[in-house]
């Protein structure tokens, strides 16, 4: 398999885990990418490794760390404007402001609605 294919199938491993709910092996895929590869769009990957750890951090109830990882990707995703690699980094960021809305909201876990996880 060459670089890019790899490149290519570690990315899709991660969105393919990330878009089934098992954000531990979406950010366990794109980790290997981002540390393996030295990307010119890192910071994209290193912003969805980041939103995926935010939700495992969420679902260890560690609301303190999904808060300030969700904050950590946002920052990432702000240097991204439209489509990049088929996500919309425009719409992610609206989705992420309704996430942190609903972060800022609970007190635990418990209440959080999952339903408005971003799909990417």
């Amino acid at each position: 398999m060459s670089d890019q294919e790899k490149i290519e199938s570690l990315f899709n491993e991660g969105l393919d885990h990330y878009r089934s709910g098992d954000y531990f092996e979406a950010h366990e895929s794109w980790e290997e990418l981002w540390s393996d590869y030295y990307l010119e769009d890192r910071k994209f990957i290193q912003g969805l490794i980041q939103l995926s750890v935010s939700f495992v951090h969420l679902e260890n109830n560690n609301l303190k760390g999904a808060k300030s990882l969700l904050n950590k990707c946002k920052e990432k995703f702000m240097n991204f404007k439209n489509i990049h690699r088929g996500i919309d980094a425009n719409k992610l960021l609206l989705e992420l402001d309704i996430v942190e809305k609903e972060y800022d909201g609970l007190n635990s876990i418990n209440g959080f609605n999952w339903e408005i996880i971003p799909k990417i």
